[in-house]
């Protein structure tokens, strides 16, 4: 079982991927903040459930996507409306097309967003992406294939328009 200060040390190390993740999947800062709160109070409740320490981040990601399911359930969230002019970030990065990367992984179905999120955010392999969703590795290498299928002809397709509107 998980002591106090082990549970704080796995806080400190997950908290930043945790929330990384949980923010890629509902795009909003403060429900992915209480999205990986409430993540790390449920799974302080079922510490004692865990059995081996080395599987403590998939257990992590799995209490998550479960908390992301519930409030999801609860309520249906809407799109931020705003343009990607109105947004404004100090780094210089190009925002526009960050916002376009960001709606286009939003616009994929749940079951290949998550396991994209899982591989290019968590760093997880195709395994490890199977066992968290409860499916084979070839599922989650065929679901990941297509998701990056989705995002390339999307991503093509809104190239072309562009340049035939130029």
């Amino acid at each position: 079982m998980l002591t106090s200060t082990d549970f704080e040390h796995l806080v400190r190390a997950y908290s930043a991927e945790l929330f990384r993740f949980a923010y890629w999947q509902c795009r909003d800062r403060s429900l992915a903040e209480d999205t990986v709160q409430e993540t790390f109070a449920r799974a302080w409740k079922a510490r004692a459930q865990l059995q081996d320490i080395e599987a403590v981040r998939p257990w992590l990601y799995r209490i998550l996507r479960n908390e992301s399911a519930r409030h999801y359930e609860r309520k249906r969230l809407d799109m931020d409306e705003r343009e990607p002019s109105e947004l404004t970030l100090a780094d210089g990065c190009d925002l526009e097309r960050d916002y376009a990367v960001r709606e286009q992984v939003a616009r994929l179905p749940a079951q290949y967003r998550e396991p994209l999120l899982m591989q290019v955010l968590g760093g997880f392999s195709c395994a490890e992406i199977g066992d968290n969703l409860g499916i084979g590795e070839a599922a989650a290498m065929q679901r990941l294939t297509r998701a990056r299928l989705a995002l390339r002809r999307t991503w093509l397709g809104e190239a072309e328009t562009k340049r035939k509107e130029v």
